[in-house]
């Protein structure tokens, strides 16, 4: 997941680029403070870089810049737009995450049209402030337990707890700061890769 705001003096593209060569599976673009005009123009600049390596590109929240940039997907909170229309108007073959933060999300999903539960948050992190209380391995786990969806684990993972969270039952993670803050997100982001296994 992006964070133009952690990327210091770097390129967003550099810092994608250099994930991409680490091995990430896919790149969420999260833009909460661009006019969509940008947002469109910074997604088409993603979308360039990813589709020669078959990379991914999944706009967070906005279902019109994912159509527009002809992105592969979209990630949406509870907030945002129903999944049920985001599948229809994105297409059957669309990635579609959706974000729970409660219980009740938890069920919610269930019957929902979507690829992934975006979890969140795991553990506390200054990325994700509009939250609720994180889940922890506890969480994550009672979740694996119910749902029948994948699991992407959000919020404060990095190297240190990264293999706790995969037994505990996510398939996958979101890093923000632990690639775009990285002194070297090439090696961050190989680091991370290695220890998914």
């Amino acid at each position: 997941m992006t964070d133009r705001g952690l990327c210091g003096d770097r390129s967003l593209e550099d810092i994608v680029m250099q994930a991409v060569q680490g091995g990430i599976a896919s790149v969420q673009l999260r833009e909460k403070h661009l006019a969509t005009r940008a947002f469109v123009e910074a997604a088409a600049r993603l979308k360039a870089l990813l589709t020669p390596f078959g990379i991914p590109l999944i706009i967070n929240d906005r279902v019109d810049v994912a159509l527009a940039a002809g992105a592969e997907g979209v990630h949406v909170g509870q907030s945002d737009m129903p999944c049920e229309l985001a599948r229809r108007l994105m297409g059957p073959s669309a990635l579609i995450g959706l974000s729970v933060e409660t219980w009740e999300d938890v069920e919610r999903a269930q019957n929902q049209p979507v690829d992934y539960l975006g979890v969140s948050p795991i553990f506390a992190t200054p990325t994700k402030t509009d939250t609720r209380q994180a889940w922890g391995l506890a969480g994550l786990a009672r979740i694996r337990a119910y749902s029948r969806h994948p699991l992407v684990a959000i919020g404060g993972l990095n190297a240190t707890n990264l293999q706790d969270v995969i037994r505990a039952g996510a398939e996958g993670i979101a890093v923000v700061s632990a690639i775009c803050a990285a002194s070297d997100p090439l090696q961050a982001a190989q680091e991370l890769n290695q220890l998914m296994g």
